[in-house]
């Protein structure tokens, strides 16, 4: 079951599962949802920092906000903070029980918030926007947010989407399926753990920042001697900000599978950010060079 649309004076709740936000980036990122006519409330421990550094405070801690803002009745959509490190040690700590008997909304971020797209896909089957989080310079930078990243966000809460444009064809064709995937470390480490991603029947979403280019290789090879890209019906790759040049290996690993590969899709850790919807249907045209999503029923955005 899909999410409801946001409408002004909604309420949104903002986590922070993974690294430690900015508290400035948060407050201008928060005042711009705001300004959208959304009621914005704040998890308690999302400005906690863990001794570790790379953590937004203690595991139980940061589980516990999650899975109070998901269950609230008042929440309308959960938005994390930001990424960095983290979500996957939560995985463990939900009572996805009380999830699932929650119902659905809309969960929002991107990076190391895959764990999560991935995640509540297993355990609740609802679909997730994989998009800018408020505590990113895209959302809550200083000059105000990235246009075509904030006019996106706005489409995609309203099921107003137009579709992706890509860059470049590396196997030409048409393929429609369940978008899956995201940042393709997470996807990579989630591999043997009961949450491990599959994209059968599904087309997969794939982005990294970062990685050498050897590095996405090892992480391809093992998504596919696991089994992750059996059946999978098309493949659009995102933004691979700080990989060198990583298309000789894409297609090194990736063009033999024989189905349509679309590539350079604004979406990932790249400006802008295009936001898209996990968990529903995704269509690649090559012809259009572009990569369409269900429209969803609802209002605009306010």
């Amino acid at each position: 079951m899909r999410p409801s649309d946001l409408r002004e004076g909604d309420t949104v709740a903002i986590v922070a599962p993974s690294g430690p936000p900015d508290a400035t980036l948060l407050r201008r990122g928060t005042r711009r949802l705001e300004d959208l006519g959304l009621k914005v409330v704040a998890g308690p421990h999302v400005l906690d920092r863990h001794e570790l550094g790379h953590l937004a405070g203690q595991d139980a801690a940061r589980a516990a906000d999650l899975q109070s803002a998901w269950c609230d009745p008042a929440v309308s959509a959960v938005f994390c903070a930001r990424g960095g490190y983290g979500a996957g040690r939560l995985l463990d700590l939900l009572d996805w029980d009380a999830m699932r008997a929650a119902g659905p909304k809309i969960l929002l971020g991107s990076s190391d918030i895959t764990a999560l797209h991935n995640a509540f896909a297993v355990e609740l089957g609802v679909p997730t926007l994989h998009g800018p989080m408020p505590a990113c310079d895209l959302l809550g930078g200083e000059d105000g947010p990235e246009p075509r990243t904030w006019a996106s966000l706005r489409a995609a809460l309203s099921g107003t989407q137009e579709p992706v444009p890509g860059e470049l064809v590396l196997v030409p064709g048409r393929a429609e399926g369940e978008l899956s995937g995201g940042n393709l470390s997470l996807l990579a480490a989630m591999c043997g753990t009961r949450w491990q991603p599959s994209f059968a029947g599904r087309i997969a979403f794939l982005e990294d920042v970062g990685e050498e280019p050897y590095r996405i290789d090892r992480m391809l090879t093992q998504l596919l001697q696991a089994g992750v890209f059996d059946g999978v019906r098309g493949i659009a790759l995102g933004s691979w900000v700080g990989c060198g040049d990583p298309y000789p290996v894409l297609r090194d690993r990736l063009v033999p599978l024989g189905v349509p590969v679309l590539a350079g899709l604004p979406a990932g850790h790249g400006s802008p950010q295009m936001s898209l919807w996990l968990g529903e249907l995704g269509v690649i045209d090559t012809e259009s060079c572009s990569l369409a999503g269900q429209i969803r029923d609802g209002e605009r955005a306010p």
